[in-house]
């Protein structure tokens, strides 16, 4: 990365009109006498996260036309008199600012794009704002603006702002007090995101823009039924409406107003409300997202994907489904998120999902899924995948081997990419991506991620019939965050392999049939954070150092044959076990003895033979065999003899 040289941008023709250095990579700080240029139009400085240039503190006045400096570090407030009157976009966001929105800002009434999302700013919004009536996108979301918005909003600045195509206010501690009932258009406007405003109905001003393509007003309090004026809405490509407290059943117009032909994509989120019914049978091609999670639809799962389905998340998790797994999304080929968990779905396990080359999350968790999950096919299976939630069901038989065997992702979770990113998909509308969420079980308790980076990964197959050994393989998923294996009927002991997992934050054995050691190599676990061993058969000394000297009783708790540090049970008396070098020693050693005893033996009852033998007359070839042998021995044994009658 460069850094800046303030001389040479002294240096540069005071006629220059344009400097564009997006993205260029400078560091340091800029100098901001570049904002007294003359006939500066057009500044683009987006992108150079290691930069610093100050915005003039007063009287800022210039023949600035656009002005880019997002992504980039100012930490500074607003000038209180900003003069710019030839300023047409002005883009600050990602920038550190601070303080409040001056009321200056009002006099730009040039201005056709403002842009301050993602930085410090507080206060109130002000009702100056609707002096620019030539303003086409606003977005103010992601800051501190607290308090309702003036009560002259909607009829003052709203109204007046009939060029507005694009406003977002999202994720403020804004009270956005919208008089349903306010009689007037936005002809122009396509997007809207209104996401924790605290609403409570729908804005009516929205019923009337009939070209809205994105609509977003999720976490607020709606509620009610969804209205039917929204099915009118035929260029809509995002609908998200999830987090609120809508009643009442799926307009049965929705999905065919999704279906309209030339879309670039269709967002439907309704995801945590109240809303029953059937989900439509027939889904439009177009549908990309499907969020209807944490609701109560209910009934047999009979809609049908149609072919060349472009759906990539589908995210049914926490209703009342039941019946089988629909078989025609096998025509999803582009399917990256399926989760069906918390439903009453029956069936076995769908194998044929096997031939979706783009499958990443998989969740199946608390059905009624049963049988073995053993994989039939010597073809790569799962290549993408990288969460695996099977929890709760009937599975049975062994650990599906082949599949992990194929965990590709989770081996090697950067692949050629190179670096981490949000799952998401491209909308080409409102904020031109959707970013998926996931609800996961994370070290214990259920989170809701907002976002699912492509390197996070957990296994979780607890709460089944699974029985066998752990598989060494495991060993090998080397991006694990957490796995989850407990209260199955697993045996045999603890793969040493486990301990290559370097990036686990949670491991979960407990309630199994597992015998051995707590392998030591799991002390170089550094990122662990929680581990359950209990209700098993392990033995022996709890391995110490690390994230051990954290873990209570509860990790170990049930099984009689552990000792050490946190339990109470000393390890006295309790060596450590032999190697494997040192139980041949003493095996060896061992022989020896079991072979000088049987001598021993044979040598004593051999001399008793043979005096039998040659005091009863037997034959001489025997008696003679022992003569010479038994003279010295029978001499010792007189000797001894005589002693003890003398003592006696």
């Amino acid at each position: 990365m460069a850094s800046v040289n303030p001389r040479f941008f002294m240096n540069l023709s005071s006629s220059l009109t344009t400097l564009d250095l997006l993205r260029s990579a400078l560091r340091g700080n800029f100098p901001n006498s570049i904002f007294r240029f003359p006939n500066l139009k057009n500044f683009y400085l987006s992108g150079n996260w290691n930069l610093t240039i100050d915005l003039p503190s007063s009287n800022w006045s210039s023949p600035l036309q656009q002005l880019y400096l997002g992504y980039m570090d100012c930490g500074r407030r607003l000038a209180e008199s900003i003069d710019l009157k030839s300023l047409q976009s002005l883009g600050l966001f990602y920038y550190n600012l601070e303080g409040s929105i001056p009321t200056s800002i009002g006099n730009l009434s040039k201005l056709t794009y403002l842009s301050l999302y993602s930085n410090n700013l507080s206060g109130q919004i002000p009702s100056s704002l609707a002096n620019l009536t030539q303003l086409t996108s606003l977005d103010l979301s992601y800051n501190q603006f607290s308090g309702p918005i003036p009560a002259s909003i909607e009829a003052d600045m709203f109204s007046a702002l009939q060029n507005l195509e694009t406003i977002f206010l999202s994720d403020n501690n804004l009270s956005l007090r919208m008089n349903v009932n306010a009689n007037f258009t936005l002809p122009m406007l396509t997007d809207v995101s209104f996401s924790s405003c605290n609403l409570s109905e729908f804005p009516n001003f929205i019923r009337h823009s009939n070209g809205l393509q994105s609509l977003v007003l999720s976490k607020n309090s709606i509620h009610g039924n969804i209205p039917e004026w929204i099915c009118g809405k035929d260029d809509l490509k995002i609908l998200d409406l999830s987090h609120n407290n809508l009643i009442g059943e799926i307009p049965n117009c929705l999905p065919k107003s999704l279906s309209v032909l030339n879309l670039q994509a269709t967002i439907l989120d309704l995801s945590h409300n109240n809303l029953s019914g059937k989900i439509p049978n027939c889904l439009p091609k177009s549908l990309l997202v499907l969020n209807l999670q944490g609701n109560n639809f209910d009934g047999n799962m009979r809609f049908g994907f149609p072919e060349d389905c472009g759906l990539r998340n589908l995210n049914l998790r926490g209703n009342q489904m039941d019946g089988l797994l629909p078989r025609s999304l096998v025509n999803c080929s582009m399917l990256e998120v399926l989760d069906v968990g918390n439903n009453n779905i029956e069936d076995t396990f769908p194998h044929w999902l096997e031939s979706l080359p783009d499958l990443q999350v998989l969740v199946l968790r608390s059905n009624k899924f049963h049988g073995s999950v053993l994989s039939t096919k010597e073809s790569p299976s799962f290549p993408k995948l990288r969460v695996l939630d099977l929890s709760s069901n009937d599975f049975l038989g062994p650990l599906p081997l082949r599949y992990m065997e194929n965990f590709k992702a989770i081996m090697d979770p950067y692949g050629e990419d190179g670096s981490p990113e949000y799952m998401n998909v491209w909308t080409g509308a409102g904020a031109n991506s959707y970013q998926y969420s996931l609800v996961v079980t994370w070290k214990g308790s259920e989170r809701e991620l907002q976002g699912i980076l492509t390197v996070f990964s957990s296994i979780h197959l607890s709460n089944n019939k699974f029985e066998g050994e752990i598989p060494d393989v495991i060993g090998k998923l080397s991006s694990l965050k957490g796995l989850n294996l407990s209260h199955n009927n697993l045996t045999g002991h603890i793969p040493l392999s486990l301990g290559n997992l370097t990036n686990l934050e949670w491991l979960d054995l407990s309630s199994n049939e597992l015998v051995g050691k707590i392998p030591d190599e799991l002390v170089s676990l550094t990122q662990l954070s929680v581990l359950n061993l209990s209700n098993n058969h392990l033995v022996g000394r709890i391995p110490q150092g690390s994230q051990f000297n954290t873990f209570g009783n509860g990790s170990y708790e049930g099984n009689l044959g552990l000792c050490g540090f946190p339990l109470s049970k000393s390890c006295d008396g309790i060596g450590t076990p032999p190697s494997s070098f040192q139980e041949k020693d003493e095996l060896w050693r061992f022989g020896w003895r079991v072979v000088v005893l049987g001598y021993g033996c044979g040598v004593v009852f051999g001399l008793l033979m043979g005096y039998l033998v040659f005091r009863t007359g037997k034959p001489k070839w025997f008696a003679s065999f022992f003569d010479g042998r038994s003279s010295q021995s029978g001499r010792k044994m007189r000797k001894a003899r005589r002693l003890v009658q003398r003592r006696s």
